[in-house]
């Protein structure tokens, strides 16, 4: 499995809604201001490991930081007017949801989520319509090259992916660039099937933004179910803030897919570890593309995640 940790070893290295009336307000930029930010992708995990098991494959000490809860969460997320946020479950969990859907329990409205589930269950269609009541609007795939193109003859995934374009739920693909053209063979039998690439198919991670890898998710953008996160850009090209290195790939897909099928996201907690701030993240979008509309920018920081995952 292409876990958290292999993802960070390559790369080197809230406001509850509607509980206070804020003015939204607008930068210079026309961005969305105050309470009005969708994080589209962030891990919570709890140090309570009695009540919430880690996985066999990790242990305490794979826990870095050793807590992050919704509350260590909205200490970064808030100042930044992000109000609602997308959990991707935990690698340390596996495919106990339990944590993740009792914070989006405890925070109703705040929270949608996307699951882990075993795809070679018999009952996994089944499990995959419960959580969808449960808020959860996305599963999360982690895939290389390999097995991408082994989807086609597995039968416990083609089930996920035509019970999701049934459900209205999103495949969420955290992929490597070389991934992506069985990805893409993939979308051609499932054209109905809603799919969301994070962290930009991790294009950048070996420093280098490599016009080939990018070239191959720019040509994902002629299916219209396919989505991009520009997001983890703590851990892409220079990997040092304010990112603007990033501009340039960021740009090319506002004008492949239009920023109608971009989400930013943050992933914290990765975002603000080894000195690196939510804040620059956000700000990014914000303030350093400056090609982009007021309307462009808004669908980046709320309107494409609040359609996909808040419908």
């Amino acid at each position: 499995m292409l876990d958290r940790r292999t993802f960070i070893n390559r790369s080197s290295g809230a406001v509850l809604a509607g509980a206070v009336a804020v003015s939204l307000g607008e930068t210079v930029s026309g961005a969305p201001q105050a309470s009005d930010c969708i994080d589209a992708h962030v891990h919570v995990w709890t140090p309570d490991t009695q009540q919430y098991p880690l996985s066999g494959d990790f242990k305490v000490k794979d826990m870095v930081p050793p807590s992050f809860t919704p509350e260590e969460l909205f200490a970064h997320c808030k100042p930044s007017g992000v109000s609602r946020i997308v959990l991707i479950q935990m690698s340390f969990y596996k495919y106990d949801n339990s944590y993740m859907l009792a914070v989006m329990k405890k925070y109703p409205g705040v929270f949608a989520g996307v699951a882990i589930v075993d795809e070679s269950q018999a009952d996994t269609p089944a499990k995959m319509k419960e959580l969808r009541a449960l808020g959860v609007l996305g599963f999360r795939l982690y895939t290389d090259k390999v097995k991408a193109e082994g989807w086609s003859g597995s039968a416990g995934m083609k089930s996920m992916w035509s019970t999701a374009a049934d459900t209205g739920q999103s495949m969420c693909l955290l992929a490597n660039p070389d991934a992506l053209p069985a990805v893409e063979a993939m979308i051609k039998q499932y054209p109905r099937t809603r799919v969301v690439i994070d962290h930009f198919a991790r294009i950048g991670v070996s420093g280098k933004v490599e016009t080939a890898d990018l070239d191959n998710l720019c040509r994902l953008a002629k299916f219209p179910n396919v989505y991009v996160k520009t997001s983890a850009f703590y851990a892409l090209g220079a990997k040092k803030a304010p990112y603007t290195d990033l501009v340039p790939m960021i740009m090319r897909l506002v004008k492949e897919y239009g920023a109608s099928r971009l989400m930013w996201a943050s992933d914290c907690p990765y975002q603000v570890q080894e000195g690196h701030t939510y804040a620059a993240s956000i700000d990014l979008v914000r303030n350093h593309l400056p090609e982009l509309s007021a309307a462009e920018r808004q669908a980046i920081l709320r309107d494409t995640a609040a359609k996909v995952f808040f419908a």
